[in-house]
C-alpha cells in the first residue's frame, strides 16, 4: 500500500483527488493539508511514502515547503502537483530535490500511474514538460564529444537505462549490480556531466541521442 499526503489549499480539489486516488486499491490518502506548515506537522505523525504538494499557496508556498521538509529528512517522495508549467518554478522544485512535477491538468490515469511510478524511485514529470525541461539545458549542458569519454562503460550503461526512465531497482536488477552501486554511478556520472539530477541527466542523454 502506498500511503499518501495531499498538500492543497483548495478543499474541492483536495477532496478530488483524494477521492479518484482512494479508488485505486494500492493507494491510500493517509493525510490532508491545506498549507505548508500543516503538512510539515503531518509529515513527521504519520508514515507517508509520498507528498503531493502544491507549488502556489498561501503563506509558506511549495518550493519553501519542499525545502523544510528536506531539511527535516523527510524519508517519503515528494511530487510537485501545480497548475504552473512556468520553467523556473519546474527547475527550480526539481533542483531543491522533487521527485517530480505533474500539472494540475494531467489525465487521470496519468496521475494515477506517476505516484506509483514516484512510489517506486522513478522521478516523474508531466509529458508536456519535455520541452520546457529540455530547453532549460540548451546551452548549459555539456557537449557529449567531451564529456562521455570521462564515464566509465558501467555509468554509460546506467545513463542509458536512466534516460529510459528507469529507477535505481530496475537499473540495478537489469545490470546484476545492488542498488547502492548504483547510486554511487549516479552520483558519479552527475558531477562528471556537471548536471544536477537524474531528470537532467535523462534529458540530457535524449539530447545527445546516447541510448
Amino acid at each position: 500500500m502506498i500511503r499518501i499526503m495531499l498538500v492543497d489549499d483548495h478543499p474541492m480539489l483536495r477532496q478530488g483527488v483524494a477521492q479518484l486516488i482512494e479508488m485505486e486499491p494500492d493507494l491510500s490518502v493517509m493525510a490532508l493539508a491545506s498549507n505548508g506548515a500543516e503538512a510539515i506537522d503531518l509529515a513527521a505523525k504519520n508514515d507517508l511514502d509520498l507528498i503531493l504538494l502544491d507549488l502556489n499557496m498561501k503563506g509558506m508556498s511549495g518550493l519553501d515547503t519542499l525545502t523544510a521538509l528536506k531539511k527535516k529528512e523527510f524519508k517519503g517522495k515528494v511530487v510537485i502537483f501545480t497548475v504552473s508549467d512556468d520553467e523556473n518554478h519546474v527547475i527550480t522544485a526539481l533542483r531543491s530535490g522533487a521527485d517530480g512535477y505533474l500539472l494540475k491538468d494531467s489525465e487521470p490515469e496519468e496521475l494515477l500511474r506517476a505516484i506509483k511510478q514516484a512510489a517506486s524511485g522513478q522521478q516523474v514529470f508531466s509529458p508536456q514538460l519535455t520541452r520546457v525541461l529540455a530547453s532549460a539545458l540548451v546551452g548549459s549542458a555539456p557537449e557529449s564529444s567531451n564529456m562521455l569519454s570521462q564515464l566509465t562503460h558501467r555509468e554509460v550503461e546506467i545513463l542509458k537505462k536512466v534516460s529510459t526512465g528507469k529507477s535505481n531497482k530496475e537499473i540495478g536488477r537489469d545490470l546484476n549490480i545492488a542498488d547502492s552501486t548504483v547510486k554511487v554511478h549516479m552520483k558519479n556520472l552527475l558531477k562528471k556531466l556537471g548536471l544536477k539530477s537524474r531528470v537532467e541527466a535523462a534529458l540530457w542523454a535524449v539530447e545527445n541521442k546516447i541510448s
